[in-house]
């Protein structure tokens, strides 16, 4: 296979040699691990394994607190299903609040409740996409039944402050949910810490085989199941176990809380060093989210420039076997700006210019210099092309 420079691990992550590793040596437990006999143990054995790394990783105090399921998607879904149905039986706190940057697994599942007549509100967020508190403040009240922010954001890298948001939800007597899908390994993560009922995360996104994710939900949280068939998952998630996936999920789990502190540094270094380079050589750019350490995902680098098109930037990269993202979505012929950085409040051209660079754990400094050499000409040539210029 030709040799890429991989620059989209927000998107997903290859997986980790470590994970390919224990799922080929379970590839023959093949027992369903429903079954009370050897081989349906022997695979029950795997999957209690794997329970316990994510109830590891994510600080639960409990195992039984942990759900699997096919990724952050449906964990999201089954959170906002199961407050629809506590309204639904005539629940006082009958409205939903989430931020404005939410990944589409919870805007869209939103917007559709609204859109079915229950009771939805969108918090803002300020101009590097923080959420804005003193609106939140104002929004919440004693009908809120449950308020939803991811720990960070998948487009702009900004880490959210959700244990103070979780703090003055609790003050209202709401439950809290956090997507830490972009999250996890790349920065502590702990659900007591955060003060959090439900989060929601991907084995894909850190060095884990990809249908595969897991929900936490606390015990004194409420909970519908989402699939309804079988007894698994103590009757909360009907279907029959991905036995190998999630012990290969476990094996992320286990490498993403050993080595969080050295990843966590490491990529900033990429970021920093990519975030200086580009700022050197290229004019007329904005850096997107937010530049600090505290409050930025150490790997994530959004960038837009000025009288470039973000498609346009990213299939000359691709020609260069360099693989990056956009922050505009290509749909059935229309070009959309990204909805995160819009609103942060980015002019709409800036956003159709947005670029975005995420670094994982097999990244090389010798990849940030190819990068920055083969970058600047590139967005010379689309400027001196463009209508619009600088």
């Amino acid at each position: 296979m030709e040799k890429y420079i991989y620059l989209d691990n927000n998107a997903t992550t290859q997986m980790a040699p470590e994970v390919k590793a224990i799922m080929r040596e379970n590839e023959d437990l093949y027992g369903n691990a429903s079954s009370m006999h050897a081989l349906g143990r022997m695979a029950e054995s795997g999957i209690a394994w794997a329970r316990e790394e994510v109830r590891k990783l994510i600080g639960a105090d409990y195992a039984n607190e942990i759900f699997f399921t096919s990724g952050a998607t449906e964990g999201n879904n089954t959170v906002f299903n199961t407050f629809r149905d506590l309204i639904d039986d005539g629940a006082k706190k009958d409205r939903i609040l989430l931020s404005d940057v939410e990944h589409p697994a919870s805007i869209e599942t939103a917007k559709y409740l609204k859109k079915k007549g229950y009771k939805v509100d969108f918090i803002p967020v300020d101009r590097i996409g923080m959420l804005d508190m003193d609106k939140y403040r104002a929004m919440i009240g004693a009908d809120v039944a449950l308020v939803s922010v991811m720990v960070a954001n998948n487009e702009s890298g900004v880490i959210q402050p959700v244990k103070e948001v979780a703090r003055i939800a609790k003050e209202y007597g709401a439950y809290m949910h956090a997507d830490a899908t972009q999250a996890i390994g790349k920065i502590p993560v702990d659900v007591n810490d955060l003060g959090v009922d439900y989060l929601s995360l991907s084995g894909h996104k850190f060095y884990g085989p990809k249908g595969v994710g897991a929900l936490y939900i606390r015990r004194s949280a409420p909970r519908t199941p989402y699939l309804h068939g079988g007894h698994q998952e103590g009757g909360e998630r009907a279907g029959t176990y991905n036995t190998q996936a999630i012990i290969g999920l476990g094996k992320a789990s286990e490498l993403a809380r050993l080595g969080v502190d050295e990843e966590r540094k490491y990529l900033w270094k990429l970021r920093e060093k990519l975030k200086n380079g580009i700022a050197e050589r290229i004019e007329d750019i904005t850096f997107n989210g937010s530049m600090d350490y505290d409050t930025a995902l150490p790997g994530t680098l959004d960038v837009s420039f000025e009288a470039a098109e973000g498609e346009s930037i990213l299939l000359y990269l691709d020609l260069e076997g360099i693989e990056v993202s956009t922050g505009s979505a290509c749909a059935t012929g229309s070009l959309e700006p990204s909805y995160v950085l819009l609103a942060s409040g980015l002019d709409v051209e800036l956003a159709h210019g947005s670029i975005r660079f995420s670094f994982g754990r097999y990244n090389t400094e010798e990849e940030v210099d190819t990068v920055l050499e083969k970058l600047p000409p590139i967005i010379r040539k689309i400027r001196n092309m463009s209508t619009r210029k600088v």
